[in-house]
């Protein structure tokens, strides 16, 4: 009974897991997004007004030349209004196109600049992100039910801290978001305006990571098994603050891989992925003391690469 109480609860954790990436992924195309967080061009319609317009009779642009046999002559008025209707036939090509004016599906663009729907998003991100990151905190735990006085319910308790403190996390980045939004310093889907801010938030977090304060956080996380022996409480409620405790060491340690959203664009199952693999990799105890620097280092090179490509296009 005790083995199949165990499989059901790792099995409902991982269910969450993958219904919380399912569900970022139906956002994410629901608002006509591609893989990294772009809008996506809808290509049946595109080449069929492609096709459309390659199909048309042409006249002659040579000034004076009359017209082909056969053809009619277009009034003037509606030669005037002929290149109005040509680009409104593909508006998700146009250049410098508002993120506010496009047709994101059924998606309403107005949720973007609103706390609920926002705060509803950064949670299931989180949930997708961040739980496969407890995973190696929540075995060492299974290890103390069989060693020590640890519950099923202290397991829950663990969790369900954990959680608490993430989802506190994700109303933090939602209002973020919005001021950020408001400033001018983002667009509709969360990325960054111009190069210098994604730049700059690259070297920002590529240098947390040779800080005091990551090694530190990132200590705790990496060993959990540690702090539960130094910080052990018995039953639910001993789990929650224990798992309280280990998401606020949690969240100091990654926020910023959640911050770097505003550089990849908060939509983009892309940035996702990656954050989470690199979350999971610092966490792994084999590995896990080996990854933090050169990762730290990866960030600010890619943070000088960002600053530098205009010089460089330009």
């Amino acid at each position: 009974m005790t083995h199949t109480i165990k499989s059901a609860l790792w099995l409902g954790f991982f269910t969450v897991i993958l219904v919380s990436w399912v569900v970022l992924y139906q956002m994410s195309t629901g608002m006509g997004l591609d893989l990294i967080g772009r809008p996506a061009m809808d290509m049946p319609m595109a080449q069929s007004a492609a096709e459309d317009m390659g199909g048309m009779d042409m006249p002659s642009m040579e000034e004076g030349s009359p017209p082909a046999a056969g053809a009619q002559e277009v009034p003037a008025a509606v030669e005037q209004e002929a290149p109005a209707a040509g680009e409104m036939a593909m508006p998700m090509a146009m250049e410098g196109m508002d993120m506010a004016d496009m047709d994101m599906g059924n998606m309403d663009m107005s949720a973007m600049t609103r706390f609920g729907p926002l705060f509803g998003m950064w949670s299931i991100m989180m949930a997708a992100m961040m739980l496969p990151t407890l995973v190696p905190t929540l075995t060492n735990y299974d290890r103390l039910i069989a060693s020590a006085d640890g519950t099923r319910a202290g397991w829950l308790g663990v969790l369900a801290g954990y959680s608490i403190v993430w989802i506190g996390v994700a109303a933090l980045f939602a209002v973020t978001q919005i001021l950020l939004l408001r400033a001018g310093l983002i667009d509709m889907m969360g990325i960054a305006s111009n190069t210098w801010i994604a730049g700059s938030l690259l070297l920002a977090v590529g240098a947390f990571q040779f800080t005091r304060a990551k090694e530190v956080c990132h200590g705790v996380c990496h060993a959990p098994m540690t702090y539960f022996l130094g910080h052990w409480k018995t039953g639910f409620r001993g789990g929650i603050r224990m798992g309280m405790g280990l998401g606020v060491f949690c969240a100091g340690c990654c926020w910023g891989f959640m911050a770097l959203g505003f550089v990849g664009g908060m939509m983009s199952l892309l940035w996702m992925g990656l954050a989470t693999l690199f979350m999971v990799l610092e966490k792994l105890p084999q590995i896990g003391h080996y990854v933090t620097k050169p990762l730290g280092g990866a960030l600010i090179i890619g943070g000088l690469g960002v600053l530098a490509y205009p010089f460089i296009a330009g």
